[in-house]
């Protein structure tokens, strides 16, 4: 009898049924999309900061010594201690190795142009896209090119390991009027010389673009010093701090066992830093934290306002469901008033309205899971430029929450049917 009574319900009232369904559809579109970017926007916002530089840099200990007086560094390591070249793949080797994207060593050191010997400029040695051999990666390809995509090249850029190609900043080349394919003999304070050709002009930081920017290799044979780098950027997806990773910023060992294992074994830069370190234990790993604050506060943002959306477009279906629910009410009331004489209790009057909301939650809801992921990957391709990953979970909390949608339209019409009497519907008021 109560299916019986539903099918009657929407064969009699298909119309505001589908108005219901459709309304429905439409809130679970915009939720279960707003649903999958939540969950895969940290990696894909994370990949889109990159492009701002690197979250993390990693010096010799020796550089990390605080002996800063009025603003002027006093120590006397520091410039003086490198890291071993061979070393850096163990970056690439910690417990969050997937996380890191990229990574790129520099060596600086002072040099001459031509005869001119007050003429000094940084030359700055790094990999521009240079394959690094690593355990279980076959194809890793690191450089500035992967940690500092800002960089701009007029011209090509330098061969990987070559010694005698080399880019200059744009605000040397606009002093000396320097053009690609120009000629330069670079000096080094251990006298060193190297006839080198500019193949472009590099548009980057402050310190690139009043230098030259070199294969590392080139930068090592002028300062006799094969197999050393000063310092290394490194590029790591990684998730926003919190009070834990705060904490363990300031003192790993003030976490309990519980804390340590949570925080290690997440993607905090904190966790990441202290991983590297224990890969180097010569280097010290810290976090740029302009960088990585940023990273954390903007995706923290953008899903407060992904949640307060997905919210408003709950609370606007659940009044339109409500709407359309009590004029069917209103109109059926002769029928509920007949019920309720026939013995009908007001339970078994009120699952039948229920049972209805709770149909129209779940097609809703499925129709609306399956659109939402279209609109996920057509706003994941036209941001991001990529698809975005879409957990199956998410169609049963979309369906569970448009079930929920339909029974909160459910709740005034609900009193109304309660407020009902027989007499009153079936004879009129007196």
């Amino acid at each position: 009898m109560f299916t019986r009574l539903l099918q009657q319900s929407f064969r009699r009232d298909w119309r505001r049924k589908l108005l219901a369904i459709f309304t429905i559809v439409l809130a679970t579109t915009l939720m279960t999309a707003l649903a999958s970017l939540s969950i895969d926007v940290g990696d894909k916002m994370a990949r889109e900061m990159k492009a701002y530089g690197s979250n993390i840099k990693v010096v010799p200990k020796s550089d990390s010594i605080p002996l800063t007086i009025g603003g002027v560094n006093y120590n006397p390591l520091s410039g003086r201690d490198y890291l071993n070249e061979a070393d850096l793949p163990k970056i690439k080797d910690i417990f969050w190795r997937n996380n890191i994207t990229g990574l790129t060593p520099f060596l600086t050191l002072p040099v001459t142009l031509g005869s001119a010997e007050d003429d000094h400029v940084p030359l700055i040695g790094t990999y521009f896209h240079k394959l690094m051999p690593v355990e279980g990666f076959d194809n890793f390809f690191t450089g500035v090119t992967v940690t500092h995509p800002f960089w701009q090249v007029t011209g090509t850029w330098p061969e990987e390991d070559s010694l005698n190609q080399v880019l200059v900043g744009e605000a040397l080349a606009d002093r000396r009027g320097l053009k690609p394919g120009a000629t330069l003999t670079l000096t080094s304070a251990e006298g060193k010389s190297r006839n080198v050709t500019v193949s472009g002009i590099v548009a980057a930081s402050e310190e690139e673009a009043g230098g030259i920017v070199a294969p590392l290799a080139l930068a090592q044979d002028l300062a006799g010093l094969s197999g050393k780098v000063g310092s290394v950027s490194v590029s790591a997806l990684t998730i926003p701090e919190n009070s834990l990773s705060r904490q363990a910023r300031s003192d790993p060992s003030s976490l309990d066992a519980q804390q340590y294992d949570t925080w290690y074994c997440s993607a905090y830069v904190s966790a990441i830093v202290h991983q590297i370190e224990e890969a180097l234990p010569d280097a010290s790993a810290r976090p740029i934290w302009q960088v990585a604050d940023s990273e954390g506060v903007v995706i923290g943002k953008i899903q407060l306002l992904m949640a307060v959306v997905a919210l408003a477009a709950f609370a606007s279906s659940a009044m339109a469901i409500s709407s359309l629910l009590n004029t069917s009410v209103m109109e059926r009331s002769r029928e509920i008033g007949l019920m309720k004489a026939l013995g009908a209790s007001e339970t078994a009057i009120l699952s039948l309205f229920l049972g209805e909301a709770v149909i129209i939650g779940i097609i809703g809801g499925l129709i609306g899971a399956a659109l939402g992921a279209g609109l996920s990957q057509i706003i994941g391709l036209t941001v991001f430029g990529a698809t975005i990953t879409f957990p199956g979970v998410v169609v049963l909390v979309v369906v569970i929450a448009s079930i929920l949608i339909a029974l909160a339209g459910s709740v005034l019409p609900s009193r109304t049917i309660a407020a009902l009497a027989p007499v009153e519907t079936l004879y009129g008021r007196r």
